[in-house]
């Protein structure tokens, strides 16, 4: 399953080409939910992810509601994809809440069973505590509030306006009564996000007489997990804010949770949107694909890692302290720069400080990148690069310090491949438990 939608990608079984597919759709899908598709799913997800929908979508052809049997091989050669990507691609639908996937196990060849489910509406989706927040993320400020402004509802007076719509009864003798529980209908699944939250030690934390047996429902539980996962909330402040939010009556406002959480997390990080630590660049700042020298290769360790685990993974597996999340907040909030860039940023201060991560240094160079509108992991490689052959100019360092290690990339020209396959090497493996 994928970890914050663009992370770590596990996989929960090996799949081979031969193994045969079937598509259910299990809603209704309409010309509009291509558009919805493109517009609000894939900034977030990557058009792979997409184009795999669309592919399961075109499977099911005339029949509509199941396709014919098809080989993996067939999505292969259609989506012109190596399998791995394939399966990463079938993971982040699932983990957004457009597709569930069965197998079932034979002795030769495994059978999958794919169900398709509709996108949310552009209101569901824009209104939603996780999916707008991580669209804002990875298109940007401008290019959200174009979409907003896109599904905006058109206000037009009607002031002047005398209303003669005809009514059901006024119309229509009688309505034949009919059994509809066989009949599709549009179902929507939202992102599938595992529990983060102590739901024991919240309702044990709570008094009695404040809950009631209606007050942690399903969709309450699914709330609270999703708003833990954008703001980045533990159990203990999530009691806190629940206690904020209960009414009267024992339930929990939802509007009120929702608005408590963005609060606190603005109240803490002087107003700003939940930060990058916790997932990998965003995808519009990416690299295109294709690039396999040594320096591409490192580019793609920048890009698909998060901060938190870039920074783990420099500890040798240990998780960063308090005081070393604080820094890497700083960055993403403070300085707006992109999680790719943190991490070289990371790396760079890192082996420059002897093994530390030194806030005053690293928010030097931080200024300078968003000074620069730095926001692409080659440009702060570069940046870095020139800053190094001309300190004074480009950075300023602390007086007298003198740099006696930097990272290979800095000081090597990595399309020449002047870095060793064994320093390659150490670098991959270093982050093989984070990609």
């Amino acid at each position: 399953m994928l970890k914050y939608f663009k992370g770590v990608v596990v996989m929960k079984e090996s799949v081979l080409p031969a193994d045969i597919y079937t598509v259910v759709n299990q809603t209704v899908l309409t010309e509009n939910d291509k558009k919805v598709l493109i517009n609000l799913y894939q900034p977030i997800i990557g058009a792979e992810a997409i184009s795999l929908y669309l592919t399961f979508w075109n499977d099911l052809g005339k029949r509509d509601l199941m396709s014919s049997d098809y080989s993996h091989h067939h999505l292969m050669v259609v989506l012109k994809s190596r399998l791995d990507k394939i399966i990463e691609a079938r993971t982040c639908l699932e983990a957004i809440g457009l597709l569930k996937s069965y197998i079932r196990k034979n002795e030769n060849l495994n059978e999958y069973l794919y169900e398709l489910f509709s996108p949310l509406s552009p209101y569901d989706f824009l209104n939603h505590p996780v999916l707008s927040v991580l669209l804002r993320n990875n298109i940007g400020e401008e290019e959200y509030n174009i979409i907003v402004n896109e599904y905006k509802k058109h206000n037009i007076r009607k002031d002047s306006y005398e209303e003669i719509t005809s009514s059901m009864n006024e119309t229509f003798r009688s309505i034949p009564s009919t059994s509809l529980e066989e009949i599709r209908k549009e179902e929507t699944l939202g992102p599938n996000i595992e529990d983060r939250i102590d739901f024991d030690l919240v309702i044990k934390s709570i008094p009695t007489g404040l809950v009631n047996a209606r007050t942690f429902n399903k969709r309450v539980k699914s709330l609270i997990n999703q708003l833990s996962f954008v703001y980045n909330i533990d159990t203990i402040k999530m009691i806190e804010l629940i206690r904020l939010s209960i009414e009267d009556v024992g339930l929990i406002n939802k509007d009120k949770l929702i608005q408590n959480a963005r609060k606190s997390y603005e109240f803490n990080n002087n107003g700003r949107l939940p930060t990058l630590i916790f997932r990998s660049q965003p995808e519009y700042l990416k690299t295109p694909d294709g690039d396999t020298s040594n320096e591409g290769r490192i580019i793609k360790v920048f890009e698909n890692t998060t901060p938190n685990d870039f920074l783990k993974a420099r500890n040798k597996g240990a998780s960063p302290s308090k005081y070393d999340l604080q820094t890497l907040e700083i960055l993403a909030v403070n300085y707006e720069l992109p999680a790719g860039v943190i991490n070289v940023l990371v790396d760079f201060s890192i082996k420059v400080n002897n093994g530390k991560l030194t806030r005053n240094y690293i928010e030097t160079i931080a200024s300078t990148f968003k000074r620069r509108g730095i926001k692409t992991v080659p440009d702060a490689m570069n940046e870095l690069k020139k800053a190094h052959k001309n300190k004074t100019k480009t950075i300023k360092v602390e007086p007298k310090k003198e740099i006696k290690a930097v990272p290979v990339w800095v000081n090597q020209t990595l399309e020449s491949n002047e870095l060793s396959a064994e320093e390659l090497k150490e670098l991959e493996e270093e982050f093989k438990d984070f990609r």
